[in-house]
């Protein structure tokens, strides 16, 4: 899919985005688990956050209202609007852009962490866009991939993203998340965090 094709099915899916329960964030135990699970592996606010691909904004959100200076890169023009929308409902302040996630115009060496949720598996070129996305990242930043491979064979394994990512930050942590909370139903396939520190 290229990126005005895929730009275009983001765009039609915006509506009903947050009708998954780990994509809106709107049950409290569901939201506080994805705080735990972030905050577990994220320095201490006030820290600057590049979140690519970010969609509908609700971890931009919910980073934000943590004290963390958050930038939210989203393809998809209808995400952005919401990703907005939902920040003013929030009173909180993130910078939410229409970009490529891929080919973020951010400055390098920039940020503390750059976040990508379920984004890398789609992308033609995943080892460039882990390499582009390092490069924005200070000495010490991080960089946190939630990804899975699931029940209906899209998406890739940890073992083949740890691969691509050793490649360019050798220093992986892989982390399972097998926890019902995260997802509001025990998940049946693969997914997991890996967090690279520069």
């Amino acid at each position: 899919m290229c990126s005005g094709d895929a730009s275009k099915f983001w765009d039609g899916e915006a509506a009903t985005f947050d009708d998954e329960a780990d994509h809106g964030l709107h049950d409290p135990v569901i939201r506080e688990a994805w705080r735990r699970l972030l905050r577990s592996v994220l320095p201490q606010p006030p820290a600057d956050v590049a979140d690519l691909g970010c969609g509908t904004g609700s971890l931009s959100v919910l980073l934000a209202r943590e004290g963390y200076r958050v930038v939210g890169i989203d393809s998809s023009p209808r995400m952005v609007v919401a990703a907005n929308q939902k920040a003013i409902d929030a009173g909180t302040s993130v910078a939410f852009r229409h970009d490529d996630a891929s080919y973020p115009a951010l400055d390098p060496s920039s940020f503390d962490v750059v976040l990508v949720r379920h984004v890398t598996w789609a992308l033609p070129a995943p080892d460039e866009a882990v390499s582009r996305w390092a490069a924005l990242l200070r000495d010490g930043g991080r960089l946190v991939l939630i990804e899975g491979r699931w029940s209906t064979g899209a998406g890739i394994t940890a073992d083949e993203l740890t691969r691509i990512v050793s490649r360019i930050v050798p220093d992986i942590e892989a982390r399972p998340l097998t926890d019902a909370t995260l997802w509001g139903a025990p998940p049946v396939d693969e997914r997991y965090m890996l967090v690279a520190r520069t």
